[in-house]
């Protein structure tokens, strides 16, 4: 806890608006013997600035240091005075000098006397940033003895590439294949999509060098015929169970690269196009084995064929099929399994593999370009035969343009843009019936052989992979999203599960090219390796990376209701013995998810902790009367997309109303509803929760947070109608970090609602 703070006033950051020496004279007469110094400087982030502040740690006169000025997310690596000084931020000049506008929506006039409302808002920021070191504890991470080795699992294109990777930057790795050789799908590839200049030809995959690199080096171990049994404990300290034949093998892991990589999607989707019932119509995997092999024959009769279809949209003839639903594995129970005597007990848990994916209602890079590689075999197997392309979209992003204007440049490949409504066969023929094509209405093509495309399953959707003992299932969480792709988050870090320590890349996380997998691949190999260093360390992965704070339980009070483990997206709590939560520190990403869905508030973390923001809460002066200094508005603000949302809003000249007080929170999943009823108790007449997307289009840093936070706020809802407060008071909002455009009409439109409504009726109670 910060006993002795010193308060700096950054006087760059509150001008015009406000005197830094009368916000000096304001903090020394409210704080007193709590901040026992008290300075402002022109510049705090100068070397002067710094300097200033360092001599004051230095000589011992405080033990925590609040700088108040610009937000936290400038200069966040200039204010570090080592990690036994309590170090803080109070965004003054974002939050209050560049937002401000007096109520009427007129700007401050030069020269004029500070309003009123203005005032008020910086001291009460002022005694919010000092209450909230006051309730701050220096973290005491937890360092553990950590393994280093990286487990690859999967022997294929991506996999090899991350074994080398890993390999590379000096760590040791087992690479678990299930087939009895190495090269995955790229070793039944006759060539790949052009991944050098000048871009314009199909290349070699190169997978017999990349096998004999691997089998080449000496930090890499190659176990065939071989899969995972059980992933055992947390990152830097797994233990994984290899199964090979009849036998077993534990060995200790650090962190895991997932590249399982695909299987080909059910055919029986493809059956409104003849696939099954006409005996010429192949998938492009059919197709690929033929060039591979070395012919490219008819399936009926052998004939090489004249003309040669690829369709590269087929999916506006095939009927949705729904796929099994997945059961979430968050919600799955773990059951005791049959013990022998002496042995301890593990739980039981089950997988529902997706049986029949769903195929992807649009086409893709991958499906395009796949009809442009094959049609240049035909060109280069056969002679003077044709190749004809038929597509709803080409999608050829980036460098790709060079090899599709190649392809058109080619006199024997015809492109056409058209819906195809059907595959029929007269007599030796096959007969391609389209619509809407750059040749007219409706036409038919007749050809020798038609090629459908091949659609990818990720091999997460039909097996765990990973198998996984966590309470939470063997698998990750089904989002009913992806089709059973590895749950990562795409936008903000692409190869994080919501399985610590378990990194996707290739073609188990999304759709991807051979050159995009190699880039994949190293990525999720640094991760690993990323993982291990930090669980040595005893600090969190992303997105919080570096963060020494972990969960606190106060266990004497916990009442094994069983919220935390349920609710936590990472799956950093199991059961112990007893039924309480058992944490895993190295799971743990430091959301807060846990601390939100406490009721009974037991868990914590020393710098962050439901008391110190109820503290802050209840900092905030609040009028008794609208009339008398206008209502008041909370802003509990996710750090991730919301807050510098409200940062690019100020700095680009957008303002918003002075009576809302913005908090910052880990996530909104951490909000715990007795802050709620902490600021309705004071008399806030509203509280606006403004954090990542959720749904389908979900954003969320920490996946599951903004979604549980607007299930909670259904319970809160209730809460307040039992209290006779209108439920409305309390509204969610969603923003991603680039629509900070949008942020101030959104404050002003909940603002609107609030004087609409009214005071809060326990204002000045």
């Amino acid at each position: 806890m910060a006993e002795k703070i010193g308060v700096y006033i950054d006087e760059s950051s509150v001008a015009p608006l406000l005197s830094a020496e009368e916000l000096v004279a304001f903090v020394k007469e409210k704080c007193g013997g709590a901040c026992p110094i008290v300075k402002s400087h022109k510049r705090l982030s100068s070397e002067a600035g710094v300097a200033m502040i360092k001599a004051d740690v230095d000589s011992g006169e405080i033990d925590a240091v609040l700088i108040c000025g610009t937000s936290p997310r400038v200069d966040w690596d200039v204010f570090n005075f080592g990690d036994k000084v309590l170090t803080d931020r109070v965004n003054l000049r974002e939050f209050v000098v560049l937002s401000y506008k007096n109520p009427d929506g007129s700007p401050v006039a030069p020269g004029a006397a500070t309003p009123r409302e203005l005032t008020a808002m910086v001291r009460d920021y002022l005694r919010m940033g000092v209450v909230k070191l006051q309730k701050m504890n220096r973290p005491n991470p937890e360092m553990l003895e950590t393994v280093k080795t990286i487990l690859v699992l999967g022997g294929g294109f991506t996999g090899l590439n991350a074994a080398l990777s890993a390999a590379g930057a000096g760590s040791e790795v087992i690479l678990v294949e299930k087939e009895g050789v190495l090269g995955g799908k790229a070793a039944g590839l006759y060539k790949t999509f052009p991944m050098s200049y000048p871009y314009l030809e199909a290349t070699d995959t190169g997978i017999d060098t990349l096998i004999a690199k691997v089998a080449g080096n000496s930090r890499i171990k190659v176990r065939l015929n071989t899969t995972l049994k059980l992933l055992a404990g947390a990152p830097g300290q797994y233990e994984a169970t290899l199964a090979s034949g009849g036998s077993e093998e534990k060995l200790p892991i650090g962190a895991v690269v997932l590249a399982a990589g695909w299987t080909p999607m059910d055919t029986e989707v493809l059956a409104p196009f003849g696939y099954g019932t006409l005996k010429n119509v192949v998938t492009s995997a059919e197709f690929e084995a033929m060039a591979k092999a070395g012919d490219i024959k008819r399936p009926s009769d052998g004939r090489a064929p004249a003309t040669v279809a690829f369709l590269v949209d087929v999916t506006k003839l095939m009927e949705p099929k729904a796929a099994p639903a997945v059961e979430d594995a968050a919600a799955a129970e773990a059951k005791p399994a049959e013990k022998k005597d002496g042995e301890a007990e593990e739980p039981v848990v089950t997988f529902n593999p997706i049986k029949t994916p769903k195929h992807l209602a649009y086409a893709s890079e991958l499906t395009s370009l796949v009809a442009l590689k094959q049609a240049n075999y035909v060109r280069e197997k056969l002679g003077d035969a044709v190749a004809m392309i038929i597509y709803d979209n080409m999608m050829v992003p980036g460098i790709n343009e060079r090899y599709y204007k190649a392809a058109q440049d080619n006199p024997g490949i015809m492109l056409t843009k058209g819906t195809v409504t059907g595959v029929t066969e007269e007599g030796a023929s096959l007969v391609i019936a389209a619509k809407d094509t750059l040749l007219g209405g409706e036409i038919t093509l007749a050809a020798d052989l038609v090629v459908l495309p091949t659609g990818m399953v990720p091999a997460t959707a039909l097996d765990p992979v990973v198998n996984l003992l966590y309470r939470q299932g063997p698998a990750f969480p089904d989002l009913g999203l992806f089709d059973g792709f590895a749950d990562s988050n795409y936008i903000c870090f692409p190869y994080e599960t919501r399985r610590t320590g378990v990194y996707a890349a290739g073609c188990v996380r999304q759709p991807m090219t051979m050159a995009q997998a190699k880039d994949d691949a190293a990525g999720a190999a640094l991760k690993a390796i990323q993982c291990v260093e930090s669980a040595s360390r005893g600090v969190a992965v992303h997105p919080r990376s570096g963060d020494l704070s972990y969960p606190v339980f106060n266990f004497v009070r916990c009442t094994q209701c069983k919220r935390c483990t349920e609710e936590c997206p990472f799956g950093a709590l199991d059961d112990d013995e007893k039924g309480t939560p058992k944490p895993n520190p190295t799971r743990c990403r430091r959301c807060g998810t846990c601390m939100g869905a406490c009721p009974e508030r037991v868990i914590s973390f020393d710098n962050y902790n439901v008391d110190m923001i109820g503290s802050m809460i209840r900092e905030c002066e609040i009028p008794p009367k609208i009339e008398d200094g206008g209502p008041r508005v909370l802003i509990l603000a996710c750090e991730n997309d919301a807050y510098p949302a409200l940062d690019m809003a100020a700095l680009r000249g957008q303002k918003w109303s002075p009576y809302v007080r913005i908090i910052p929170v880990r996530c909104l999943g951490s909000v715990n509803a007795i802050w709620v009823a902490d600021a309705m108790s004071k008399g806030v007449d509203g509280v606006m929760l403004l954090g990542c997307k959720y749904g389908d289009d979900y954003q969320c840093h920490f996946v599951k947070g903004s979604e549980i936070c607007n299930r909670r706020k259904e319970n809160i809802a209730e809460s307040l109608k039992r209290l006779g407060v209108e439920p409305e008071r309390v509204e969610q909002y969603q923003v991603a970090i680039d629509e900070y455009d949008q942020v101030p009409g959104m404050i002003d439109q909940f603002m609107d609602m609030v004087l609409k409504i009214g005071p809060n009726p326990f204002k000045g109670y």
